[in-house]
């Protein structure tokens, strides 16, 4: 396969880039120009040294260049001029000429110049095809992760919908509350999922969107309006998406917590997810709510007999997680170190 560096004068095709605003002829022929031009600059430098030297040096790259860039008419062309002025105004002028083959010496220059330019074309081509191919093999695989994205999509809505038409139909506030933190971490995946595709970083998720996103849905989840208010300060960063995910379900665990267990009889309040960058390396995830905070004791278990601090702990051993949890009497603070 050929290199990026390859594949990048491939894509350089001036007279196809600059069609139809410029004809693909006058293309080629300005490159040819330049080509004659510049070599012509440089003729004149190596005269004013050594008068004479090097005829036809600088005649192969200038017909080279030309065919890379505006294919094998442009450096055909630059070939004609480029020998017809190397050999008439400073070969045969030359003293050193010898005048027994002169021509001979135009022929084998002519022969020479024609492999080169037919060489360089058919490098041309070659990089161009792999180029190709390569943007075929990027639009099918757009086209299948397009599909598989729309395929996920629908699966996650249809778990949705099941565990919200479940959830409406039972009468024990228990299995209803049960069914709707199930909605929730259902939801906190899809959404994860959603950012990996939309952000096309291959298998990456974009944490600074995707947090702000999740929070933005528990916010409107969990009914906090008013008095009570979910923020959310997130650094820039891609990470894998396992890890989007897990974090994204520990964020969802102790906001939930957080809503139904910190604010007891009272009005207003606030939580606050944080996502920051350490000086020394690494990422911090932060939960933290002005609360009653954690009676003396406690573990912050849940009302489903601790399955969310379960949850919480598993997630953030699969993200690779070091959890704190700090609690008094302003509130309830947990973080989450990760390392790079």
């Amino acid at each position: 396969m050929p290199s990026p560096y390859m594949a990048r004068i491939g894509e350089l095709d001036l007279p196809d880039r600059l069609h139809p605003a410029v004809p693909r002829w006058a293309t080629q022929c300005g490159v040819a120009l330049l080509c004659v031009g510049a070599a012509g600059l440089l003729r004149l430098g190596i005269n004013a040294l050594a008068p004479g030297a090097a005829v036809f040096a600088l005649v192969f790259p200038a017909m080279m260049i030309a065919t890379l860039f505006a294919r094998w008419q442009s450096g055909l062309l630059t070939a004609v001029i480029s020998i017809a002025y190397a050999f008439f105004f400073v070969y045969l002028p030359s003293p050193t000429t010898t005048q027994s083959g002169p021509y001979w010496t135009l022929f084998a220059v002519t022969v020479a110049a024609g492999l080169t330019v037919s060489l360089a074309e058919t490098f041309r081509r070659a990089v161009h095809r792999a180029t190709a191919e390569r943007d075929r093999e990027i639009a099918d695989r757009d086209l299948m992760l397009s599909e598989f994205e729309h395929r996920v999509k629908n699966n996650f809505q249809i778990v949705a919908s099941m565990l919200d038409i479940q959830r409406r139909r039972v009468s024990d506030p228990a299995a209803s509350e049960a069914l709707g933190s199930a909605l929730m971490r259902v939801d906190s995946i899809a959404r994860a999922h959603r950012h990996l595709y939309r952000d096309g970083q291959g298998s990456e998720v974009n944490v600074s969107e995707y947090l702000r996103d999740l929070c933005n849905a528990l916010s409107d989840a969990l009914l906090l309006r008013g008095g009570i208010t979910l923020t959310c300060d997130a650094d820039a960063a891609h990470i894998p998406r396992d890890h989007a995910v897990s974090i994204g379900l520990v964020v969802n665990e102790l906001v939930t917590n957080a809503a139904k267990h910190a604010f007891p009889g009272r009005d207003t309040g606030t939580i606050g997810v944080s996502w920051k960058h350490l000086p020394d390396g690494g990422w911090r995830l932060t939960v933290a709510d002005d609360g009653v905070g954690l009676p003396p004791g406690s573990r912050a278990k849940s009302k489903d007999g601790g399955l969310g601090q379960r949850l919480i702990e598993a997630f953030a051993k699969q993200a690779g997680g070091t959890l704190t949890t700090e609690s008094d009497a302003n509130g309830v603070r947990v973080t989450m170190d990760l390392p790079d």
